[in-house]
């Protein structure tokens, strides 16, 4: 088992617990392919369903960026192009896939809400995906087909934070109870889930869901390789930090 990833089995019902709660789980590139390797481990062992969540104060911080000052262009793109075949995994997989977000979630974290197939939040849980302040399209046409194009863009461009209640509004969010109703929501999803045999929830999922993989990749691959990727990162960390605290020993005149 990752440390980073913890994976729970149990009557067909695969939760996945992002495990790196002193970084907000945030995305390193051990937790991504741990998550690779789990989501696609559920379809091949025919699992009703896939739970995602998060340990600690929320579900995702997004991608970490910890390593970005060591990570070559190459190394990142690559990273990104995981997350993205991350997302497609989540999207197409043949069980019913569940988010359950609480806390403050931002960029790549909020993508893979969006990948799954339903998604709970709290009353208190928040949303914002910067990732056009330096030049990557990621999950942007997955969040667009869940709020339309005119919020999509409202929200993107503005790189907008936004509520569980507007999320709800918009179609974001499947729906919002506390952390304590999400052992009852758990139970009526796998209840759905098991409605169907596993061949013909994979069918349904299949026809209904859009068949965007290539272009999904191909956008994101086009922002990520545009030169200077990590001095645009650099600038949006740089713009996001705090402004200095002034000298509160200074006297105003």
């Amino acid at each position: 088992m990752s440390q980073v990833l913890q994976i729970d089995r149990l009557n067909g019902v695969h939760t996945l617990t992002l495990a790196r709660p002193e970084k907000m789980n945030a995305l390193s590139a051990e937790l991504v392919e741990a998550l690779l390797v789990a989501v696609e481990k559920a379809g091949a062992e025919a699992a009703d369903m896939i739970v995602l969540q998060g340990d600690g104060k929320n579900f995702s911080a997004g991608f970490d960026f910890a390593d970005v000052d060591t990570d070559s262009e190459g190394d990142l793109l690559l990273r990104f192009v995981r997350i993205e075949m991350l997302l497609q995994a989540l999207a197409h997989s043949p069980c019913l896939t569940v988010a359950l977000a609480h806390g403050r979630n931002f960029g790549a974290g909020v993508d893979l809400i969006a990948a799954c197939k339903v998604r709970v939040g709290t009353d208190a849980t928040t949303f914002r995906m910067p990732g056009l302040k330096f030049g990557l399209v990621l999950g942007t046409r997955r969040y667009a087909a869940l709020v339309g194009a005119q919020r999509a863009r409202e929200v993107l461009e503005a790189a907008q934070t936004f509520t569980a209640a507007q999320a709800l509004q918009d179609g974001f969010l499947s729906r919002m109870c506390s952390q304590d109703g999400w052992q009852a929501v758990v139970q009526e999803a796998a209840d759905t889930a098991r409605a169907l045999p596993m061949a013909v929830r994979e069918h349904l999922y299949r026809v209904i869901a859009p068949a965007t993989a290539n272009d999904d990749l191909a956008d994101l691959v086009r922002s990520a390789a545009r030169p200077g990727l990590k001095q645009r990162i650099a600038g949006y960390l740089e713009a996001s930090r705090p402004p200095a605290r002034a000298n509160q020993n200074k006297e105003t005149a």
